[in-house]
């Protein structure tokens, strides 16, 4: 008798393990679907509140000077003096989506990618400089970050230097997910030009994330990683003793049902 328990109670852990683990890989059916979707190479578009580093190179170096505002130095609450030397004047895209531009003025860039705003501010300086100028503009998004928080092994603010992350770099910063991460309920939380906050809920078991357009995120995305049932349980009591109860609760189970099946 104490054999056939055993043997029902080391089944059972096996059935459950086998259960748990097919919710850990992500992409699983990778190989039933189709990929084509997500062909295209992905530009970040400018919102409001980022911050640009903007930068106009020309032959002649003092042409282009006054393009190229330097930040100047200031003094400090404590009568420090803060050098800004060497550093160039970074642009805060305004509510409207407009930046002040030095001599130009206003330009409106919101919803511009990187070149589209290279090529619209290249545009608007050349009548100021000498028909042999041949400008040539970088754009930055120097504020380009996401944040990672929930159930990952490093929660925090992720930088983005490259303007494109998808998803999956985004947690591979973060240290990955714990074992306690539900992948099949990721929470996405985008804020759109307008301000409009929009949550999505994204599984990452599911290949069919990849032909998503929140596969890449968008600056100040926010990532929220869901704790599954035994983490949430183990904040009252603690996960060892969780585990514990659990077992000796399934051990008792079938220990009775197979003394009363065998009395019979």
């Amino acid at each position: 008798m104490k054999k056939s328990v055993s043997f029902v109670v080391v089944l059972i852990i096996l059935l459950s393990s086998c259960s748990s683990s097919k919710q850990v890989p992500y992409f699983q059916n990778i190989d039933q679907i189709s990929l084509e979707p997500s062909k295209g190479l992905y530009d970040a578009k400018i919102m409001p509140k980022d911050m640009l580093t903007i930068t106009v190179i020309t032959t002649d170096p003092k042409a282009a000077a006054p393009f190229n505002l330097a930040v100047q130095n200031t003094i400090s609450s404590l009568g420090q003096l803060n050098s800004g030397a060497g550093s160039l004047q970074g642009y805060l895209v305004d509510n409207e989506g407009n930046i002040n531009f030095p001599v130009v003025g206003k330009l409106h860039v919101a919803g511009l990618t990187k070149t589209q705003c290279q090529e619209l501010i290249r545009q608007k300086v050349a009548p100021y400089l000498a028909i042999s100028e041949n400008p040539v503009v970088t754009v930055t998004m120097a504020s380009y970050r996401v944040t990672i928080t929930g159930e990952v092994n490093h929660p925090g603010v992720v930088p983005v230097s490259t303007e494109k992350m998808s998803i999956i770099e985004a947690l591979a910063q973060a240290g990955d997910l714990t074992i306690y991460g539900k992948r099949n309920n990721v929470m996405l939380i985008r804020e759109d030009a307008d301000g409009q906050k929009e949550a999505h809920r994204l599984n990452l078991n599911d290949a069919n994330l990849i032909n998503s357009p929140y596969y890449y995120l968008q600056q100040n995305d926010i990532v929220y990683v869901e704790p599954n049932r035994v983490k949430a349980k183990s904040s009252a009591i603690g996960s060892s003793t969780t585990i514990w109860f659990s077992f000796v609760g399934i051990v008792t189970s079938v220990a009775s049902l197979l003394v009363n099946i065998l009395r019979k």
